[in-house]
């Protein structure tokens, strides 16, 4: 059964980016490794991919092997200009959004990006249906403690790496959410980051 899971790096104190999003030391673990992992190239990805370490390397093929689809808010779709039309994993993007950006479809005819206007939910059955047997990847921020708060999210991953941001953008964004229950957390330690994946437990 599909999964939604919510997960990127993040500071040791819970920032997944500074006031300007400036994401600091925070993917310097994508190049600290000899192993090449190639990405799906656009504007936003160095042309060669990434060389994390190797325990790093098998976590984030298996993950995004497991994905079919990505949903992402209209902030984050207009600060990365939605990847330039190519899906950061996935097949398929679904933008939560008030209302579809005019020109997308003359700049990026074949762009497996869709726009929903119905609210999260919507977004999330529409992803899980063209996602298949393959999971739903979220990114944290706002829309992540909407779905927290809706009780839409299986599972929690955190890249946690070692350094205090002090202030900035929240994991979880602004949104206040309610106090939520994860069974203890599966651990891959790499260099300059631990990986952690929590299973939400059902509310």
């Amino acid at each position: 059964m599909s999964k939604v899971i919510i997960g990127a790096a993040v500071s040791a104190d819970g920032f997944i980016a500074d006031r300007n999003d400036g994401v600091g030391p925070l993917f310097d673990w994508y190049f600290n490794g000899p192993q090449e992992l190639p990405a799906a190239p656009n504007q936003y990805r160095p042309k060669d991919g990434y060389r994390p370490a190797a325990a790093s390397a098998d976590f984030l093929r298996a993950t995004w092997a497991s994905v079919g689809a990505t949903i992402m808010g209209r902030r984050l779709f207009d600060l990365t200009d939605g990847w330039g039309g190519k899906p950061a994993v996935g097949d398929h993007v679904f933008v939560v959004t008030h209302r579809s950006p005019g020109d997308w479809p003359s700049r990026y005819p074949d762009a497996p990006f869709h726009f929903v206007t119905g609210g999260l939910e919507e977004a999330v059955a529409r992803a899980k249906q063209a996602a298949g047997d393959r999971d739903v990847s979220m990114p944290p921020g706002d829309l992540a403690g909407q779905a927290i708060s809706a009780g839409l999210v299986d599972q929690i991953d955190m890249y946690v790496v070692p350094v205090l941001f002090g202030d900035g953008i929240r994991f979880f964004g602004e949104h206040k959410i309610p106090t939520t229950m994860l069974n203890n957390p599966r651990i891959v330690e790499s260099d300059r980051v631990t990986h952690l994946s929590y299973d939400v437990r059902p509310q």
